[in-house]
């Protein structure tokens, strides 16, 4: 591990770097889900973050890294939703500007949030690889300085303190549930909790139709896959051919990766409303829906779970909990 793009230390140096910055999030003993799985289960709750979403962490990490010259240039990001939303944020508080490129399969939700944190807003194509081509123009014709979602060695580090805190709140985890995209997030809680706690499994977790990182792990290789609509929309999006740190450390790192249906994840979706009281969006979601599954096999401990974000349209979010018909695009092209 310790020829990995990020090792523990990094996540610590990153602890400290934003502490103050951003929420320790709560963590929870789910009575359901310890009871359904017979091992206890622990929620950690980080859509309580202070944006909504996991991606402050990283965001608040990458922007504090910058010198003061790069901060005044502005920063630039592709994003599905929650990083742009992040990145706005960590910018404007530490003085700079942010401008966000999306696609417009991102939700109006998001985008409008966006906005009203003060970021340039560009929606450009119907990928995030195509939004990407737009922040790599503004990068080489306008001077801003690329923050990019998840592949970034600052970006993993923020992510990977809230692997931390959850083997500080349950130091004999067994098994940690991580949503996947894109990587950032897995990577560095694996990093930070195999660091911490070397027996721990981690298992990424993303939808059935355009799991990028699941695909490139299979291939050996990072590869392109068609980006389609999800209720887990904030997994979608390439990890990008280039990609430079997130793939090697899932695949060094992740134990196994486990692919859900929108139904699953609908009803994971259901479970942390009804049972947990808990808003949360489809990507959110998917460590619950895998539990409820039970293709996780027989649990042999702890159990902690992430819910990674809470910003769902919340029309979608009644729909859901409703069962409506049409709604979860099984057949989608």
């Amino acid at each position: 591990m310790t020829n990995l793009p990020v090792i523990l230390a990094d996540i610590e140096q990153a602890a400290r770097r934003i502490e103050g910055r951003i929420r320790r999030t709560p963590f929870a003993l789910s009575a359901s889900l310890s009871e359904l799985c017979g091992v206890p289960v622990g929620l950690k709750l980080e859509h309580h973050q202070t944006t909504g979403s996991f991606k402050l962490r990283g965001a608040t990490n990458a922007v504090l890294s910058l010198s003061p010259e790069e901060r005044a240039r502005g920063v630039a990001a592709a994003s599905t939703g929650n990083h742009g939303r992040a990145l706005a944020h960590a910018a404007k508080a530490e003085g700079s500007v942010a401008t966000i490129c999306m696609s417009r399969l991102v939700p109006d939700n998001k985008v409008a949030e966006i906005r009203r944190l003060g970021a340039n807003v560009r929606i450009v194509g119907g990928s995030q690889d195509e939004a990407q081509l737009e922040v790599d123009r503004l990068v080489a014709e306008d001077g801003l300085v690329m923050v990019p979602p998840f592949d970034d060695t600052a970006v993993v580090a923020g992510q990977g303190t809230l692997g931390l805190e959850i083997v500080e709140a349950m130091p004999d985890v067994a098994t940690v549930l991580v949503p996947l995209s894109g990587g950032g997030l897995a990577a560095g809680v694996a990093a930070a909790v195999k660091g911490r706690s070397p027996g721990t499994r981690v298992i990424g977790l993303t939808m059935e139709r355009g799991a990028a990182m699941k695909a490139s792990l299979d291939a050996g290789r990072p590869v392109q896959v068609e980006e389609v609509a999800s209720l887990a929309d904030s997994l979608g999006g390439g990890i990008g051919l280039d990609n430079a740190v997130t793939f090697e450390m899932c695949r060094a790192l992740l134990d196994d990766v486990i692919l859900l249906s929108e139904t699953e994840i609908a009803a994971g979706m259901r479970h942390a409303y009804g049972e947990e009281r808990e808003v949360i969006e489809g990507a959110g979601a998917v460590g619950i829906a895998a539990l409820l599954t039970g293709r996780l096999g027989r649990l042999e401990g702890p159990v902690a779970v992430i819910l990674s974000g809470r910003n769902v349209d919340m029309g979608q979010h009644l729909r859901v909990l409703n069962g409506e018909a049409g709604l979860l695009r099984e057949d989608a092209a």
